[in-house]
């Protein structure tokens, strides 16, 4: 009786491309010293991103971040996280770091994020007060907009507006947009964030709202520890706190929103540029977040975005009824009628996908106006 081969069926590609990463970041912890950590993985989001918590035999925690180099690079992390510690505010301090490989040891701030604190029913107007302080401080430093960074310009706000052409409006539509209705829809977005795209008062955080948050036992600003940064851009002022006060996935009560703006004009006064800029960015941001939640459900497989829809939708069109935005409004009331209407069914939406080159709304069609 002879015995059984014993032969196994080679792993998919992106199996050992995982075991080859896991190795490498193994041997990359035993070079920094950090060999016999304990590695628990934290929950992931809509990003590439991967956070490994280690805790040392000696009772040390630090956190290792796994960049996707062919998806998203890691420097601009490192750069701004050392720039905003520079200016005193508590971004995480690089321990140590592989930029060619993606890697990096960061500090680990612990559990104590906004969002958990809030679901746990903390009271609302300490913490976003503390938040909107950061902004003020950070507003009033002339260093603020003195980093490698890019500029906040027209082209990264149509890449984010094409998210919401491209993505929701012909899946909410059940069709692909009419290319002369496309093209000028896009000009009409140039028209809105022409002027805007133009301010360079100071680094825009970029995605400053409570799940990037965190509360640290720290005095002054320094106890709001920030988190996901890394697409900061040198623009206006009024993107990072219309970002926190017009959160795409909580509710902030329109009482306290009001006075946290107060909160921050009582030391940056308002003006009417700041107001108008506040207003054009709510529209370019609502309408890009439709679109990433659509793109994260359609092509990453990530439904749970789904339920936050319904919010950015009240919020864009509050942004739309305000004057800045009105052109924009009548345009896509008359020529994308529904645009505002619920997502298809998934089976629906799927359909409509398939009829789509590589499975996928297409891309632009034309060169950024």
């Amino acid at each position: 009786m002879t015995a059984a081969l014993d032969i196994a069926a080679p792993a998919p590609a992106e199996d050992r491309l995982a075991e080859d990463r896991a190795a490498e970041r193994q041997a990359t912890l035993a070079r920094w010293g950090w060999g016999a950590a304990a590695l628990a993985p934290l929950p992931g989001d809509a990003s590439h991103r991967r956070y490994i918590r280690l805790v040392a035999q000696s009772g040390a925690r630090a956190l290792l971040m796994d960049v996707p180099l062919e998806l998203e690079p890691i420097q601009p992390f490192l750069t701004l996280a050392r720039h905003l510690g520079r200016l005193g505010f508590s971004a995480p301090c690089i321990l140590a770091e592989d930029a060619a490989a993606g890697l990096a040891l960061i500090e680990d701030f612990g559990e104590a994020t906004y969002t958990r604190l809030l679901d746990a029913g903390a009271d609302p107007r300490p913490l976003y007060e503390r938040a909107v302080d950061v902004l003020v401080a950070l507003h009033a430093d002339p260093q603020a907009a003195a980093v490698d960074a890019p500029p906040f310009d027209l082209a990264p706000l149509m890449v984010e507006v094409h998210l919401f052409v491209d993505w929701y409006l012909p899946v909410v539509l059940r069709q692909p947009l009419d290319a002369g209705v496309r093209r000028d829809l896009l000009a009409l977005w140039v028209e809105l964030l022409d002027g805007t795209a133009r301010r360079r008062d100071t680094l825009a955080l970029a995605d400053y709202h409570v799940d990037n948050l965190m509360v640290l036992d720290r005095p002054g600003v320094a106890a709001v520890g920030l988190l996901d940064f890394q697409d900061g851009m040198i623009g206006s002022r009024a993107y990072d706190l219309m970002s926190l006060l017009e959160d795409a996935r909580r509710d902030v009560p329109a009482d306290l929103a009001r006075d946290l703006r107060a909160r921050y004009h009582a030391a940056h006064p308002a003006d009417p540029v700041f107001e108008d800029d506040y207003a054009r960015l709510a529209v370019q941001r609502h309408a890009k977040v439709a679109g990433i939640f659509t793109r994260l459900w359609l092509r990453d497989g990530k439904p749970a975005y789904l339920a936050h829809i319904p919010r950015v939708l009240r919020m864009l069109k509050a942004a739309l009824a305000l004057p800045p935005a009105e052109v924009l409004a009548r345009f896509l009331a008359t020529h994308c009628a529904g645009w505002d209407a619920s997502l298809p069914p998934a089976a629906e939406a799927e359909r409509w996908r398939r009829l789509t080159p590589a499975g996928a709304p297409p891309p632009p069609q034309e060169p950024l106006p």
